[in-house]
């Protein structure tokens, strides 16, 4: 079936999105307080189209698995990129008013804030700044500087072939939860230490450390 869908087997892409809508509309729905949700729903499924093109069958995973990071990335890339989404444009400018927060913070005390400084500078709620930062977080790259490694070591070189076939590192990350993709990006992206992490997130190092190791065995699972 995914053979015919991808020789240009009308019906044949036809039954599997209907097969698949049920993850489609899963993960749309998460989205349902930014966007209408039929567009939501019909975002997923150029998503879910362009996981039916190019799914091989050599990566030892199933349809539904490969297709979840893309169906995630096409909603978020439009609920970011989109500015007639009212909510969307509401979270780029909080989004601003945190990072904003952070930078002022950063020049009078020369620390990085938590997560609960920011929330009580801006007066937003733990898990509104969380999704800000989310937000306003950059896409993040496979040779993005980890100390002296690369994302690309961290997760292993071995994912390297299939997710340059198809899948990008950013949409896997972007299907994370918010608390994990600020982990990431703080990690990954800027190069903080767990420890430094930790005070951002209001964890200690050892649940940060922990939290990292989940991520990566995530990540590892969807860039199969």
């Amino acid at each position: 079936m995914i053979l015919s869908a991808q020789q240009g087997d009308r019906e044949a892409l036809d039954i599997l999105v209907k097969e698949n809508m049920g993850l489609v509309k899963s993960i749309a729905f998460r989205f349902r307080d930014r966007a209408e949700t039929d567009d939501l729903i019909q975002l997923g499924v150029i998503g879910l189209i362009k996981a039916i093109r190019g799914f091989s069958f050599d990566r030892e995973t199933v349809l539904s698995t490969y297709a979840v990071p893309l169906i995630t990335g096409e909603i978020k890339r439009f609920l970011r990129d989109d500015g007639t989404v009212k909510v969307s444009r509401e979270l780029k400018k909080r989004g601003r008013i945190v990072l904003k927060a952070r930078e002022d913070h950063i020049s009078e005390t020369g620390c990085e804030p938590t997560v609960q400084v920011l929330s009580e500078k801006c007066g937003f709620s733990r898990e509104q700044t969380l999704e800000a930062l989310d937000c306003a977080l950059p896409i993040l790259s496979f040779s993005s500087p980890v100390g002296d490694k690369t994302v690309e070591e961290y997760v292993g070189e071995d994912c390297m072939a299939p997710l340059t076939e198809s899948i990008a590192l950013a949409q896997a990350v972007n299907s994370l939860p918010e608390e994990e993709r600020v982990l990431v990006e703080c990690r990954f992206y800027r190069g903080l230490s767990q420890q430094q992490t930790g005070k951002i997130l209001g964890c200690t190092q050892v649940k940060i450390s922990r939290m990292e190791k989940r991520v990566i065995e995530k990540l590892r699972e969807q860039l199969k």
